[in-house]
């Protein structure tokens, strides 16, 4: 790879902090604004508080109208607030543009009037030297005050929680984007296998707003994080970096589902490096947290404790232990999808 290259997949994190440290981040009504492992911003607003979040959706080229308002609320519903606004940005080749239209209008419709979200605008055009649609999307929420959930909240001896399991989002954009592959013997998926992982969108489901609810009217949460790129590992760092508080994980109690680990090791991907949304990590103090997965076990939603926050001294790292020289957990420079995109571009 060239020099001046980089790999597809997010920054890496020092040059992410570069960029940052060089714009304007700071006003007198953000509340919260960038920073590693801090998804949303937060700005007040006439004495309410407002969270914007935006994100693209690159990997997935099917139903990709359908995950942007899932990503997006997501991380809204990560701080504790109600995502109520959309704006979207819509960049599309030439080649099957109007059909292309057509499809993810349809699939933005859908998702929008499953959620209560209102399209307030964005942009459209067909661009020059795409292969594949580009949707980024700009979701704005509101939460009050005192209901505001973050990342940095996090505190020694919180347990860390999953929901649902790993990894939802890769194995439905995996076994859409490359079936042939999946379905190839030996080992290959079956016919019923492979749309069962298609329905992965759905079923178990992308959206971890109804968790997050569940989880903030049960008992005190200190932080949520959505796992995307670089899946559990990734979400890990970037929540022990936020809250700056080591963490201690068994990765060997991750929940992980069958039929996803199975498409990955078809694709030779680690599970747990691949993106997860659809799964929510949570903070909370013991007592709380007994009643977090409780509530969540009547509505449902598997919840399993993977960790807990630590007062270990030094700077903020993510170890499968308790013990000061446990090995550090995986820190992937990217993940595992773009690894595979990467491969075959």
């Amino acid at each position: 790879m060239p020099t001046d290259s980089l790999p597809v997949g997010k920054l890496p994190p020092d040059l992410l902090e570069g960029l940052l440290a060089r714009l304007p981040t700071r006003g007198p009504q953000v509340v919260q604004g960038p920073g590693i492992g801090l998804d949303c911003a937060v700005v007040e607003s006439s004495g309410r508080l407002l969270v914007f979040k935006s994100d693209p959706i690159t990997f997935a080229s099917d139903a990709i109208g359908w995950y942007a308002v899932q990503v997006n609320a997501n991380d809204l519903a990560t701080s504790g607030a109600l995502p109520r606004w959309l704006l979207v940005t819509l960049l599309l080749p030439s080649d099957g543009a109007r059909s292309l239209l057509d499809q993810i209008s349809a699939q933005l419709q859908q998702a929008c009037a499953e959620l209560g979200v209102v399209v307030i605008g964005g942009h459209t055009e067909i661009t020059y030297g795409l292969q594949r649609p580009i949707l980024v999307g700009t979701m704005i929420g509101e939460v009050n005050r005192e209901q505001l959930v973050t990342p940095g909240g996090a505190q020694p001896g919180d347990w860390l929680l999953l929901t649902k399991g790993l990894p939802i989002e890769a194995t439905a954009i995996l076994s859409r984007e490359f079936p042939d592959r999946l379905t190839a013997p030996p080992s290959g998926l079956s016919a019923t296998e492979l749309e069962t992982a298609q329905a992965y969108l759905r079923q178990p489901g992308l959206s971890v707003l109804p968790e997050a609810q569940i989880a903030l009217r049960a008992g005190q949460v200190h932080a949520m994080h959505d796992p995307t790129e670089g899946g559990l590992y990734i979400a890990l760092w970037e929540l022990a970096a936020a809250c700056q508080h080591t963490l201690w994980v068994d990765l060997a109690a991750a929940p992980v589902y069958p039929l996803g680990a199975r498409i990955c090791r078809k694709l030779g991907l680690d599970p747990l490096g691949a993106i997860a949304s659809g799964a929510l990590l949570l903070a909370a103090p013991p007592p709380a947290a007994h009643d977090i997965m409780s509530a969540l076990a009547q509505a449902g939603i598997p919840c399993a404790r993977i960790g807990l926050a630590t007062d270990q001294p030094g700077p903020p790292v993510v170890r499968q232990g308790l013990s000061p020289t446990a090995s550090l957990a995986p820190r992937p420079a990217r993940d595992e999808i773009a690894r595979l995109f990467d491969s075959i571009a």
